[in-house]
């Protein structure tokens, strides 16, 4: 079992003995900024250490053009600050990303160029967006094989650090991320992770909590994003503040807040993005659409005869995929010996399949109320992009095989 063990300093001071580590071992540094807090503590203590060194830093931004403009003003402003010690990489270029909030639509374009006449806002004078710049671009790649591509074409055979700035307390997966034991890493630093070639990942704040964050802002009175400043005003909480890409599964929850602090980007927004006004209306609220599900069965149904009536209802796109995740759920429980699988939840199910959960037609209805694309409700995670396509065929010749679905 892992645990956590102290250092003897504080959090900062090891973030910045980390940093310096790291500049001593590679001889290009490479930083994934978003413009939220972590990143931009992160920035900061980044940029400083190259000052003090004399050398540059490329900066990465992938601009997903709904965003604050809170956001967009501060990135600008940091890309400015330290114009004197990084390479900058401001990326406006299209790319697919999740929407959440609509199964008509399940992904969108941002960027799309058949579609500029609804763009949200256009992207600075400087931004990079003219894909050609990539060997490795194409349009409407996914955004996380953008920054995989950008990272072994920067780093052109040199070793490459990339900080990313995540911390283990958001998250249990990215607590796996610095605590797994199975990764590779650089001389044994948990905190860093291979990621193929000569490139690697460095997590210099995985240690930090959100007070550590704003107290770093605090005591070096260090340029943030103020839209933190208006979700504080809007009654949430410092852990409750985050900026991200709007539409996903996770956190499509906080749309309405454009609303609230961003009225004249949402109404951008609302054009943009199908199924967003939807969303903000009900993504955040228990007991709704899309929300903390808390549902009854309808009348004169089962959950499998009311789960079957969500999926013929839903566009065909929307309707295989969601049948094929379902169809090895049903599997993978079939040669356990579950088969059928119950109609409602059991909570003997559960206690003989503690890690997945115990099967129930109750569950599967829930993933496809809450449109949970990746059903990480039936204990699923996000199938990697690049080999989703083949997945899908794959898949659908198993559910002939198996008559299921």
């Amino acid at each position: 079992m892992l645990v956590k063990i102290g250092m003897g300093v504080d959090v900062r001071t090891a973030a910045e003995q980390r940093i310096s580590w790291t500049f001593d071992r590679f001889p290009k540094i490479c930083v994934s900024f978003s413009a939220g807090k972590d990143s931009s503590v992160m920035l900061h203590m980044v940029c400083a250490e190259a000052r003090r060194r004399g050398v540059k830093v490329a900066v990465l931004l992938i601009d997903l053009e709904a965003q604050y403009k809170y956001t967009m003003d501060h990135a600008i402003a940091c890309y400015e600050e330290y114009s004197d010690v990084i390479e900058p990489y401001w990326i406006s270029l299209p790319l697919v990303l999740r929407n959440a909030v609509s199964q008509f639509e399940p992904r969108w374009i941002c960027w799309d160029p058949d579609a500029r006449s609804a763009w949200v806002r256009e992207p600075p004078d400087f931004a990079i967006t003219d894909g050609s710049e990539f060997p490795f671009y194409r349009h409407a790649m996914e955004f996380e094989e953008f920054v995989d591509g950008f990272a072994h074409w920067y780093a052109g055979g040199d070793a490459l650090a990339c900080f990313v700035g995540i911390r283990t307390q958001e998250s249990l997966n990215r607590y796996r991320t610095i605590a797994s034991d199975t990764k590779s890493t650089l001389e044994g630093a948990r905190w860093t992770t291979w990621k193929g070639g000569t490139v690697y990942n460095a997590y210099p704040i995985y240690d930090w909590q959100t007070e550590d964050v704003w107290r770093f802002v605090a005591t070096t009175r260090c340029s943030y994003n103020k839209v933190y400043d208006a979700m504080h005003l809007a009654g949430l909480s410092i852990h409750q503040a985050r900026i991200c890409q709007p539409y996903g599964d996770d956190q499509r929850k906080g749309l309405w807040l454009f609303m609230v602090i961003e009225p004249e980007t949402w109404a951008k927004v609302v054009a943009r993005v199908l199924g967003a006004n939807t969303g903000a209306l009900y993504a955040h609220k228990s007991g709704s659409l899309f929300g903390r599900i808390k549902v009854s069965l309808p009348a004169g149904h089962t959950w499998e005869s009311f789960s079957r009536l969500l999926l013929e209802t839903m566009p065909p796109r929307s309707r295989d995929h969601f049948e094929s995740k379902i169809a090895v759920f049903l599997q993978w429980y079939a040669v356990r010996g579950v088969n059928p699988i119950p109609d409602a939840g059991d909570d003997s199910m559960a206690e003989r399949f503690p890690r997945h959960g115990g099967p129930s037609w109750e569950r599967v209805a829930k993933v496809l109320l809450k449109n949970d694309w990746w059903c990480k409700g039936l204990s699923f995670s996000q199938t990697k992009s690049d080999r989703y396509e083949k997945y899908l065929e794959t898949i659908k010749q198993r559910r002939k095989r198996w008559g299921m679905i």
